[in-house]
């Protein structure tokens, strides 16, 4: 782990990126591995880069036992840095191979960056920056080379020994011990190694490509687990084909390994050919997995085996240059669970997702564009904005070219840069030259700061007869923005007619009919668009498909949101319009003001579970409510108290108002066949515990027993757990019960204790707090386990407003002291759980102090780590709160 110095580390800036001196065209690698010492020896074979001004052979490194440096077999002098974690080298020539040697220590690496020990397992993670952390090298993604790997171990503790590329060679050796050796002939970045060494079990299959090669497929996990990879396998496959039909790319090598581990900071890793996974993203069975899990298995699966192309065949020159593999193929991932599932619902969720996580980010101390100018620790910056709003930015490059001129993008990116690590500039300009189109306008999406506000109005012009819709953008008021100019924005419009039909949508001086949807490019701050055909009284549905990452201000009355909640054909638009109509009814009791609409809100739910036979997924999401969390977030300052009594109010006049049709909602869904985990069974069992959920919430007489009888009734994890969150979180008779037979059921699962822990985490009573306490000396509790730590500690703050804002700030004091725990081992875990006390500053005189006093001490900690030093410092400047 890197700590602080006295002084604050210098922020990297994007604009004084300058390329390597040196480049690396070959790497040999020899590990002898050992859980206390590992000797790594590495042959690299280096050039010197003409383009560069001479300077001496530099190498990144940190909290390595350096025992020898040579360069072409000769012993030399090396200065090695600490403090900038680099080794320099001088008088080397333009071509040469330099062996060093170094020992590691597996075992003592809490940070979980480059090699590390999981239980008996030792493997890697070295994105951004761990593979420093093996041996000496330049660490940078724009250093790409071929690499050869040898392993060697003790064949009983190491039985299986796997690392990038193709296994060409293994044996037996002395001592019991045995190796093998793994060629991978693609040149890659060092964040992109990766070995693995372990008593593992494997499930192995195989896939044949389009042009017929045969690849086979192993999903590695400890032996008792084995039972339980069967779905992983089943997503790779179709992840696998899913990208040759839609992108024509076709895996490149003879074997695709995955390995899950319970001991990981991030969801996966996309190593070339060996992806690592937390293990919460590979098993899965009906009785340990929720059908939330199941989809988030398919989804990540599918995301890492994306990379393959999108970040390993093409990769990021700098990690500036993030969103360019992780915006693109978090867009490739909801489309292929789109094309698997509902594709309106699965809009649904990926954009419910980024109001609840990005939006607040861009509002914080942290906000940064997708394509960040600087930053003092990388890792801060693999952040909701890079991934989900780069993947909105990315759609959108679809949404302007259509889904064919998109891929004769892709198709023209791959052909310019494979082998190549690039930036996101080369990715939109092989989009630009692929159409013939100008869209030098867009690269302003990468450098806009914040969320932008979409106004809209309309008026009827009578000397016309037309329409008229005015749009104005407005950016955030941040730095970064201030000389940017206009952004190129997509707005997806449409309209119905007074019996809620749709209406053909054709501009002014069009001959023909337009579409029911029509696309409208805003390139200017303000403009005016002007339609034929449309009566006054035409219904505006606007930003349709939610086609840009904006916020949109149009003056809806309640009736018409109650309208398009209802008729919209767009599901997102009908989301959004029940979402809006639900804010309208909280926010009035939130400011203690007089409500009107909660009759009209409780008509449109009622119309919504009167027609969810046609569609139970869409159902389950339109009959949601914003959080708590996302009700603070345009609040300030923030009534903790108030926003809890309005959302808890409203859940029970919903479920009392509507408790015959919940009921009879929740006994015609009852499973009549054999349990399914595809998409049509699990909407029916999401919709059938949202109605159990409201029966629980609005006192529904029985609605104790119920719930205790679908726990006890449930032969699948999503119906087992969502009992066990209702009897809990309403504190019903037999919650205690469950909550005892849960533990017992499951003790021996850490994924399915998880779940235990977390929901008593997030339960919505300021006791929470001291349960958190006491949860935290439970046997199933590590504090050095980022699983852990995210489902209890990070639950409970990110989760639960109502305890971790108790008024005595007992809440607070329990999170700082976490942080200043996992700061000493785990800083990377750490970093995020301390994004919490962002918005310090928007809550009321007596909390902001107590958050900021939090915020203090951490700040003062001798040797803070620069991972939360940053988070902290910004914070600290952030007295607004956002």
């Amino acid at each position: 782990m890197s700590a602080r110095g006295d002084q604050p580390r210098t922020p990297v800036l994007r604009q004084e990126y300058r390329p390597p001196a040196w480049w690396v065209d070959h790497v040999e690698l020899d590990f002898d591995l050992d859980a206390a010492e590992t000797r790594v020896i590495s042959r690299i074979s280096v050039r010197r880069n003409p383009e560069v001004d001479s300077e001496p052979l530099t190498l990144s490194g940190a909290n390595l036992d350096t025992r020898r440096v040579e360069i072409d077999g000769e012993s030399v002098p090396f200065e090695e840095r600490s403090g900038d974690e680099a080794l320099v080298v001088e008088n080397v020539p333009d071509r040469a191979v330099v062996t060093v040697e170094v020992l590691i220590h597996p075992d003592r690496n809490t940070a979980l960056e480059g090699l590390y020990r999981s239980g008996a397992m030792l493997l890697t993670q070295c994105e951004a920056e761990g593979f420093r952390k093996i041996t000496w090298f330049p660490d940078r993604p724009d250093v790409m080379a071929t690499y050869r790997v040898r392993l060697a171990g003790d064949r009983q503790r190491f039985p299986v020994l796997l690392s990038n590329g193709n296994c060409v060679e293994d044996g037996e050796l002395e001592d019991g011990r045995h190796f093998a050796v793994w060629d991978d002939p693609f040149p890659k970045p060092s964040y992109l190694f990766a070995i693995v060494a372990g008593e593992l079990d494997v499930l192995e299959d195989t896939f044949t490509t389009q042009s017929g090669r045969e690849v086979k497929l192993k999903i590695y996990s400890e032996p008792e687990n084995i039972t339980q990879l069967d779905h992983a396998m089943d997503s790779l496959k179709r992840s696998m084909a899913w990208d040759e039909e839609r992108f024509g790319l076709e895996y490149d090598l003879d074997v695709f390994h995955v390995v899950a581990t319970h001991d990981f900071n991030m969801g996966a890793m996309e190593n070339k050919s060996l992806n690592i996974f937390n293990a919460r993203y590979v098993l899965a069975d009906r009785e340990t997995a929720t059908d939330a899990d199941y989809e988030g298995i398919e989804s990540v699966i599918a995301h890492e085996y994306f990379h393959n192309w999108t970040g390993n065949r093409v990769t990021c020159r700098d990690w500036f240059q993030l969103t360019l593999k992780e915006g693109l193929t978090v867009y490739r991932d909801q489309e292929f669970t789109s094309d698997q599932r509902s594709r309106g619902v699965k809009r649904i969720q990926d954009v419910s997702a980024l109001m609840a996580r990005q939006f607040p980010e861009d509002d914080g101390p942290m906000a940064h564009p997708i394509r960040p100018e600087r930053y003092v620790e990388i890792n801060n910056f693999y952040t909701a904005t890079v991934y989900e709003k780069g993947a909105q930015v990315v759609r959108m490059y679809e949404t302007l070219l259509g889904r064919d001129g998109f891929r004769r993008g892709m198709d023209l990116y791959f052909e310019r840069f494979d082998g190549q690590a690039v930036t996101c500039d080369d990715f939109r300009r092989a989009m630009a030259d692929a159409n013939d189109t100008d869209l030098e306008q867009f690269e302003r999406w990468y450098r806009q700061v914040g969320t932008p506000t979409l106004e809209a109005d309309t008026r009827f012009d009578d000397d016309s007869g037309e329409l008229v819709l005015t749009l104005k953008q407005h950016l955030s008021d941040h730095r970064d923005n201030r000389n940017l100019g206009a952004l190129m924005i997509p707005v997806k419009v449409g309209f119905l007619d007074a019996d809620n039909r749709p209406l053909p949508v054709t501009l002014a001086g069009e001959s023909e009919s337009g579409p029911n949807t029509r696309l409208l490019v805003l390139t200017d701050s303000e403009a005016e668009f002007r339609f034929s055909g449309l009566s006054a009284d035409a219904l505006p549905s606007l930003l349709r498909d939610f086609s840009a990452p904006v916020k949109l201000e149009f003056d809806w009355s309640s009736r018409d949101l109650a309208r398009l909640a209802g008729f919209d054909p767009d599901p997102f638009s009908r989301w959004r319009a029940m979402r809006g109509l639900s804010e309208r009814v909280l926010g009035d009791w939130i400011e203690g003001r007089e409500d009107h609409d909660a009759d009209l809100l409780v008509e449109a739910w009622a119309a919504v579970l009167d027609d969810s036979d046609r569609d139970p997924a869409l159902a389950a999401e339109l009959l949601s409510l914003p959080s708590e969390g996302e009700l603070a977030q345009d609040r300030s300052p923030v009534d903790v108290d108030a926003i809890h009594a309005a959302r808890k109010k409203l859940v029970q006049l919903l479920g009392r108002q509507l408790e015959m049709r919940l009921l009879e909602r929740f006994e015609a869904l009852a499973p009549s066949g054999d349990w399914s985990a595809d998409g049509p069974d699990a909407a029916r069992r999401r919709l059938r515990n949202v109605a159990l959920g409201l029966l629980a919430a609005g006192g529904s007489d029985g609605a104790d027993q119920l719930a205790s009888k679908h726990y006890e009734q449930a032969d699948n994890m999503t119906d087992r757990l969502a009992a066990f969150r209702i009897l809990t979180h309403n504190e019903l008779e037999g919650g205690d019960r469950a909550l005892a037979d849960f533990e017992q059921r499951f003790a021996d699962n850490p994924l399915v204790m998880d779940k235990w822990f977390t929901v008593q985490a997030t339960r919505a009573d300021a006791s929470a707090v001291d349960d958190v306490h006491r949860l935290m000396d439970h046997s199933a509790f590590r504090l050095n386990n980022p699983n852990k730590v995210r489902s209890l500690i990070g639950a409970f703050a990110m989760g639960n407003p109502v305890a971790f804002h108790r008024a005595d700030g007992a809440g607070y004091r329990l999170v700082g002291e976490v942080l200043n725990q996992l700061d000493d081992f785990n800083p990377q875990v750490g970093a995020r759980l301390a994004t919490t006390f962002n918005r310090w500053g928007a809550y009321d005189d007596k909390r902001a102090a107590m958050m900021k006093e939090q915020l203090q001490k951490l700040a003062d900690k001798k040797g803070l780590s620069p991972h939360i030093e940053e988070i902290v410092t910004a914070a600290l400047k952030d007295r607004s709160g956002g």
